[in-house]
């Protein structure tokens, strides 16, 4: 550790854990959020419940900056401080320095989403005296409210989020509060103008990419073949992900789909959520476009292959999920393990078109 810490490391994890006033109304409060777009999203509810049991707080959160323009469009949050460590890397010294920054907030409570060691230490830095979090790696004392996870009590993400935001004995409401965002004519008008694109027809919205790997994506030419049904329906194709899905987009493009409009790489994550508002029609991967299409309360099918719906499924009325209920999956892995893909190329263009017909209706 670096001389300029004033803590060894070991006195750190060995500090005992303090009583803190959980129940307490708390003004400002700090949350560090996920790496994932679709976990940030997945997140709203517990900011939604924190807001309620402490009316008029400020919530501020520590976030990567690729999920900075999600958070600002959730209304519950104040302010977006940017979280600059890359994945993995501890960077004690800098840590240490951006909780130093911060103890001039003076936060009442952080709220510590991910489990790891490293994500816990910037709100101990920052001297903030109520420290909420499941034990994770071991935390004790980087966390003085530090829970213990009952995951058959609390099977879905949005629900182990959202028991942070309770009291140490609390219970969470049920049903819970599904995630929500509001687009405005003028920011849909914006990113319309900006790329060149109308609402002549209905629109059908792809999101053929999935950040977490392979094993998560639905085979190219199955998109390229439910795009021609469609294009046949009447309805204009946008193809939206991220710059590593151009390739992705242009080869559904190739696979007979002049007309469809790539537009993965050209759009910043506030352009895809305006985007995403114009949908009639949403086809997503298990990802984070996923769960904003969700909270944007879109018409959607979501293909999941070797993640589950029972952890992290699209949280609206109107997403219906597909998925084929193999022995090897989920498997929870980037590439399929097997080598065979089967829990997405047995998921046929005809089984997903046939799915599509009431969400059409």
């Amino acid at each position: 550790m670096s001389a300029a810490i004033p803590i060894s490391f070991t006195l750190l994890l060995g500090i005992a854990t303090l009583n803190p006033s959980y129940n307490l109304p708390m003004t400002r409060i700090l949350v560090i959020a996920p790496s994932w777009v679709g976990d940030c999203m997945l997140m709203q509810p517990m900011l939604m419940r924190l807001a309620q049991r402490h009316p008029g707080c400020r919530i501020d959160v520590l976030a990567p900056p690729w999920t900075e323009k999600l958070l600002r469009q959730m209304p519950e949050v104040n302010e977006v401080i940017t979280n600059p460590f890359p994945h993995g890397k501890l960077q004690l010294g800098a840590r240490y320095r951006i909780g130093k920054e911060l103890r001039a907030a003076r936060y009442d409570q952080a709220v510590v989403l991910p489990n790891s060691l490293k994500s816990a230490l910037v709100p101990f830095f920052a001297h903030i005296p109520v420290r909420t979090g499941f034990v994770g790696e071991m935390r004790y004392g980087l966390l003085n409210d530090a829970r213990k996870l009952d995951k058959q009590k609390l099977p879905l993400m949005v629900e182990r989020f959202a028991q942070l935001a309770e009291g140490a004995h609390g219970e969470i409401p049920r049903p819970l509060t599904n995630p929500r965002l509001a687009v405005s004519p003028g920011q849909r008008d914006a990113a319309l103008s900006k790329l060149g694109l109308t609402q002549d027809k209905p629109v059908a919205v792809f999101c053929p990419g999935a950040e977490y790997g392979p094993a998560k994506r639905w085979p190219v030419a199955y998109y390229a073949e439910i795009a021609q049904r469609l294009t046949l329906q009447g309805y204009e194709i946008w193809l939206v992900g991220s710059p590593k899905d151009k390739e992705v987009g242009d080869n559904i493009v190739a696979l007979g789909n002049p007309d469809c409009r790539n537009l993965c790489g050209r759009t910043d994550l506030a352009d895809a959520i305006a985007l995403l508002s114009c949908a009639k029609l949403v086809i997503s991967n298990d990802s984070g476009l996923m769960h904003i299409a969700a909270a944007l309360d879109r018409p959607m099918l979501a293909l999941f292959g070797s993640s589950s719906p029972q952890f992290t499924p699209p949280l609206s009325d109107k997403a219906r999920v597909l998925k084929l209920d193999l022995v090897c999956s989920p498997c929870f892995k980037r590439e399929c393990p097997l080598g065979h893909f089967d829990c997405m190329v047995q998921l046929t263009p005809d089984r997903v078109w046939n799915e599509l017909q009431p969400l059409m209706e």
